[in-house]
């Protein structure tokens, strides 16, 4: 028998005897019944697809993103039995009205009720005592339909309205705490603002260099106790030396623009950081500025350890788009609340996966991010399709001996290679331009 047959063999096997479901063993049936009572949309009349399957629904759609929504609907046997007992597929009509009926109101709250209970079982980045998180922003395209286009263009060119999203991302897990997103006209800075209330107390939150702003971080910094954050400096960033611990650590003072007094009238007319230098050979001087002020709590070596690590976030964002989307940049609905919809299914689905990887990763004594993604992504997807039973969700309940396969998983360990400043590939013309020569003469 060749290993493919035993592989197979032993995978029917398995599928026999046990009732596998990773999301209703992660999502409990209560909180899925809470989501749709607190926002509305429980139904007393009993339907063949009432808002419970729906939601489980959109969670598949989120993971499935290469079948069609009806084959995620019958392949996942989310409808119920009719008057006769019977299981006839619905139609694409029922299943499209009972998506519109849901809302994204109930995705909403089941995405926030996880994120915060997932959270709490998991393990963070340690850094002086600090929680490591990542904040970065993200879009994604949308159909190009009136609906949509409440969303806005990214740029006067684009063929597709776009949904900017930013999120609050765990470096260690990748696991998504909190997320804001909606039009692209909006800045990133007003959705970090939203995330401001879920930044978590002894914590460490690193932001991209186009978060820069007096307000977001004075708020963050007082969100709760002793939060933190980080953030590449600017090339012409002002700033006035209050206290030097070193030739490249200082405590300074940065003016306040009017235009951000003017948004927060609370604000003075400066903001005290820490601004740490980091000089390269070829003589150019780079650094970050942070809120960590104490030099004794915080040494610059652990700091400067952090500030690699504040492209983490990107990467996620390349996995879910390029595996888990299967590179198909535009979402699916047609409609604006579907797709607000539709992001708060694919976050949930992402967060499972990622949770799947931990509980991988701690079976197996190795930091998360050594899991590969995309292979645990298609384990995952093979099961959710193969072994969905009858039970409510129909989804799997535990995953062991998928973790115990997870060997095969692990990746080696990141080398450090050889840090090259990053570059942005030119785009390609449509057409080739025609450049004159310069000593060209006419003939």
């Amino acid at each position: 028998m060749s290993e493919f047959l035993k592989e197979l063999h032993i995978t029917s096997e398995f599928c026999q005897e046990h009732d596998i479901d990773a999301f209703t063993k992660h999502i409990p049936l209560e909180w899925v019944e809470e989501a749709v009572q607190q926002t509305g949309r429980a139904s007393v009349r009993k339907r063949r697809f009432p808002a419970e399957q729906a939601v489980w629904l959109v969670l598949g759609i989120g993971l499935l993103r290469n079948r069609s929504i009806p084959e995620v609907c019958d392949k996942l046997e989310l409808a119920f039995p009719d008057a006769n007992g019977d299981l006839p597929p619905l139609a694409t009509s029922s299943i499209i009205k009972g998506k519109e009926k849901l809302g994204s109101e109930p995705m909403k709250y089941l995405f926030k009720l996880t994120a915060s209970q997932w959270d709490k079982s998991q393990d963070f980045d340690d850094v002086c005592g600090l929680k490591l998180l990542s904040v970065d922003g993200t879009q994604f395209k949308t159909q190009d339909t009136p609906s949509n286009q409440h969303f806005g263009y990214a740029q006067s060119t684009a063929n597709f309205p776009s949904v900017l999203a930013v999120t609050l991302m765990s470096t260690r897990t990748h696991l998504i705490s909190d997320a804001a997103f909606g039009p692209v006209t909006n800045s990133e800075i007003h959705y970090a603002q939203q995330l401001v209330s879920s930044a978590p107390e002894n914590s460490l939150t690193l932001f991209d260099r186009g978060f820069f702003s007096a307000e977001l971080f004075t708020a963050w910094q007082g969100a709760s106790e002793n939060t933190h954050w980080l953030t590449p400096i600017k090339s012409k960033m002002r700033y006035e030396i209050i206290d030097s611990y070193s030739e490249y650590d200082h405590i300074i003072d940065m003016p306040v623009s009017p235009q951000a007094k003017k948004q927060a009238p609370y604000l003075g007319d400066t903001w005290r950081a820490r601004l740490i230098l980091i000089p390269s050979p070829k003589g150019e001087i780079k650094g970050f500025i942070t809120s960590c002020l104490c030099q004794e709590k915080y040494p610059i070596e652990d700091l400067l350890n952090v500030y690699w690590q504040r492209w983490e976030i990107e990467r996620s964002y390349g996995e879910l788009k390029q595996f888990q989307l299967s590179n198909k940049p535009i979402l699916r609905s047609l409609k604006s609340d579907g797709i607000y919809q539709e992001l708060w299914g694919i976050l949930t689905s992402y967060n499972i996966v990622r949770l799947e990887i931990a509980a991988m990763a701690k079976e197996h004594d190795v930091e998360p991010l050594r899991i590969s993604f995309i292979n645990a992504l298609y384990l995952i997807q093979d099961e959710f399709l193969w072994c969905s039973g009858r039970s409510p969700g129909t989804i799997p309940k535990k995953l062991k001996d998928l973790r115990e396969n997870g060997k095969r998983l692990i990746l080696p360990k990141k080398r450090k290679r050889k840090p090259y400043p990053r570059a942005v590939l030119a785009k390609t013309q449509k057409y080739p331009n025609r450049y004159k020569r310069k000593n060209a003469t006419r003939s």
